[in-house]
């Protein structure tokens, strides 16, 4: 497989940062949209990879559009959330009328 630097990049930070880096996972696809980096890691490194309210990551693809820019590409990271996640769901935000106004006790 040929070096790409915006796959290196990213794989390198991401195993800087998790527990286990020897079950990093990086892949690079490269279609009409432009350059799509999915990353893989061990259920138990979710949390370090992602961070507090999704900084860490964010922070991750902010650096690699910046590598993206650089070769006149446009970069994009996509973490992959491992089988048998626990993620808790979030609930439903819509209520029906009947329900706001019994809780306004009209």
């Amino acid at each position: 497989m040929a070096n790409f630097a915006d796959r290196e990049f990213v794989e390198y930070i991401i195993k800087q940062i998790v527990n286990k880096p020897d079950e990093v996972e990086v892949t690079r696809k490269v279609d009409e949209m432009g350059v799509l980096i999915e990353v893989k890691v061990n259920p138990e490194d979710m949390g370090l990879l992602i961070g507090r309210a999704g900084s860490t990551a964010k922070a991750i693809r902010t650096l690699a559009r910046i590598i993206g820019m650089r070769n006149n590409a446009r970069v994009n990271l996509r973490i992959v959330e491992p089988e048998g996640s626990t993620r808790a769901t979030r609930p439903e935000k819509t209520r029906d009328v009947e329900d706001v106004v019994s809780d306004l006790g009209m």
